[in-house]
């Protein structure tokens, strides 16, 4: 679709859907010649990362005389003909035989060296040797390393630490490098407020420029961040004029998209040619690409980053990361990479790239990927994540246990440690995921809140080393063992407990609706928030509703879906439900109210194949620990008199 609107014409329009490659290969176009950094001189030891501008040649050769590589005797090798272990040959000391150490430069008219431990003392001042010694045997010759005026390195290679190590030895001790790419950030944003200020309610921190200054930095830029800018054309074009004379590339984060004061793309064609308003991927699809004239007369590269966070991480990754190594004139490094099985389906829309974020870990030798959290606003789903996957844009997404290659966030020896957990959300798995990253080195606990049902059903597809439940069956009151009869049929699985948890009802602090109990929710003007199908929070609010007789269709919210505790807890705390099912840890965490509903037993499901491994007894260790109870029932509402005891089935005559 083409923009053909002006600023004063309404809202503005994507220019049209760019495929990701096609949109970068404009840019780069568009950015002019590779290389097109000017060069300077920098002193060999600061040049780490810099990437050189011209060829550089070895100044000496190194070494630069003929060394000694071993401790022992400098001689002439003709002289050793003939010598063995019968006609042993006799040479006398600092005549014939040079007392040498490693390094030493060989005396003239030596040719070799004899090891120290092959001579023996005949008598003093005199050694003797028992074999021919060949010529240049043990010798670094002169140029064995570098040789004065080879060529060491060639333009547009980035200086790696060792690279500064062989320049020094040959004698090179500056090099010409381009400069660094300068890149500048204006966060935009009347709600923005700056980070250590305390927001009001329609006030969001602005973090954005941070994360976007620390990739530039480390992908070996110069980031110029500017203070924030309010939401007017005027000040943001002001804004981007003066980063033009400042920096090789403008970064406008946030006002990317075609809203109503959404002013990148305007501003762009304002000062210059705007080329990309869209790129067909997500997360990321409203950047914004052209290329603006400074008042110096040198056309630079302008980019409308967009405003949520995990967009804006793609964004730089895809394009501002090879537009600064293309003015560098080298490439930008590939992330490590690792072949993996996706746990289940996860869906895109098609014509349109998707990055999805991932969790890792092996299972039963094989890499296991468990899909993170999808929103383009959720900097937590990087945080937790160990990589990305790309679903292309001819796909509708990629099928449960699909082969995939994950782009990692992180190295793979610390993804090799995750122990994967699918199931329930608990508040106090974060206390023991902290905990045994504290007290193991190399052991990380990776949870996915699927629910309990979907838990255990990747515990049963071999997806995850453990689930987390707490499920109710209504026909015994027992927790667990009907289900995991049911999913796990078969399997031999170890039941540890992790908790016993207060559930009740989450409400405002004083609560305004006087809900008492599960009948309430069904009241005129009561709104809740509930839990996902497969949720052992679902499961008893369904139990409870049947019970009560209380239809779900009567009550408003029922379809109003989160995955955690926490989640359920925010939705009351701001004011988008009246209640929720959660548990008391969740409520105090936020400040509700909690009407208390009773007691049950969240467990650990382990199949038996990962009960006796490593990181598995290290994260008993941690449940069984006094100091770790003692701090799970200080977040409220936890009883932990059976934490990390193994459970015993009950009998069947009491299931009924």
């Amino acid at each position: 679709m083409n923009e053909t609107s002006t600023p004063s014409a309404g809202r503005k329009l994507y220019l049209e859907n760019i495929p990701r490659e096609e949109a970068l290969a404009r840019l780069l176009e568009k950015a002019g010649p590779a290389a097109s950094l000017p060069a300077e001189e920098v002193r060999v030891p600061e040049a780490l990362g810099r990437v050189t501008a011209v060829p550089i040649f070895a100044a000496l050769s190194s070494p630069h005389f003929h060394a000694a590589a071993m401790d022992g005797y400098a001689l002439r090798s003709e002289a050793t003909v003939g010598a063995s272990a019968v006609r042993p040959l006799r040479l006398k000391v600092d005549a014939e035989a040079h007392p040498v150490d490693t390094g030493d430069p060989l005396p003239s008219g030596t040719d070799a060296v004899v090891m120290a431990e092959h001579v023996h003392e005949a008598e003093p001042g005199v050694i003797q040797i028992e074999a021919a010694v060949p010529p240049w045997t043990h010798v670094r010759v002169a140029g064995e390393d570098m040789v004065e005026g080879q060529l060491l390195l060639p333009p547009g290679h980035r200086l790696r630490p060792f690279d500064l190590g062989g320049l020094l030895a040959a004698g090179v001790t500056r090099v010409s490098a381009r400069r660094q790419p300068r890149v500048a950030i204006i966060p935009t944003g009347d709600e923005l407020v700056p980070a250590g200020q305390t927001p009001r309610p329609g006030e969001l921190i602005e973090f954005n420029s941070v994360v976007i200054s620390a990739c530039i930095a480390e992908w070996g830029g110069e980031p110029i961040a500017w203070p924030i800018v309010e939401d007017q054309l005027e000040a943001i074009e002001a804004a981007v004029k003066e980063a033009l004379e400042r920096a090789d590339i403008v970064l406008v984060n946030a006002g990317s998209s075609a809203g109503r004061e959404d002013y990148t793309s305007t501003i762009v064609q304002r000062l210059g040619e705007l080329f990309v308003h869209g790129v067909a991927i997500f997360p990321g699809k409203p950047t914004v690409m052209g290329a603006c004239r400074a008042a110096s007369g040198a056309v630079k590269p302008v980019l409308g980053i967009p405003g949520y966070p995990v967009s804006a991480a793609i964004a730089l990754q895809e394009f501002v990361r090879p537009l600064m190594a293309h003015l560098e004139g080298t490439v930008p490094a590939e992330e490590e990479t690792v072949e993996a099985v996706l746990s289940r389906k996860s869906a895109s829309h098609l014509g349109m790239e998707e990055f999805v974020r991932v969790k890792l870990g092996e299972v039963g030798g094989r890499m296991v990927a468990l899909p993170a959290k999808r929103g383009a606003s959720v900097i937590s789903s990087l945080i937790e994540s160990d990589g990305v996957i790309r679903v292309p844009p001819n796909a509708e997404g990629v099928e449960a246990g699909e082969r995939v290659r994950v782009e990692l966030f992180r190295p793979r020896a610390e993804v090799r440690g995750n122990i994967l957990m699918a199931g329930s959300h608990d508040n106090a798995l974060d206390l023991l995921a902290s905990e045994l990253r504290r007290r193991f080195r190399g052991v990380s606990l990776s949870a996915s809140a699927v629910g309990s049902m979907a838990g255990l059903i990747a515990v049963r597809n071999g997806e995850a080393h453990l689930a987390g439940s707490h499920l109710l069956d209504p026909a015994t009151g027992e927790y667990n063992w009907s289900y995991i009869r049911r999913y796990l049929k078969g399997r031999e699985v170890v039941v540890v407990n992790f908790v016993h948890r207060e559930q009740g009802i989450m409400v405002p602090p004083g609560n305004p609706r006087g809900i008492s109990s599960v009948e309430d929710f069904a009241r005129e003007g009561v709104t809740i928030a509930n839990r996902q199908l497969g949720a052992g929070t679902r499961v008893l609010l369904d139990h409870l509703l049947a019970k009560a007789a209380v239809e779900p269709s009567r009550v408003r919210g029922y379809d109003r879906v989160e995955t955690t505790h926490v989640a359920v807890a925010m939705a009351v705390a701001a004011g988008r439900a009246d209640a929720g099912l959660g548990i008391r840890a969740a409520a105090k965490l936020l400040g509700l109210d909690f009407v208390p509903l009773g007691r049950e037993r969240f467990d650990f499901v382990i199949p038996a194949e990962h009960w006796e491994t490593g990181p598995m007894r290290k994260l008993m260790d941690i449940l069984r620990d006094a100091a770790f109870a003692q701090s799970v029932r200080e977040l409220g509402g936890y009883g932990t008199e059976l934490t990390g005891r193994a459970l015993d089935p009950p009998a069947r005559a009491e299931e009924g």
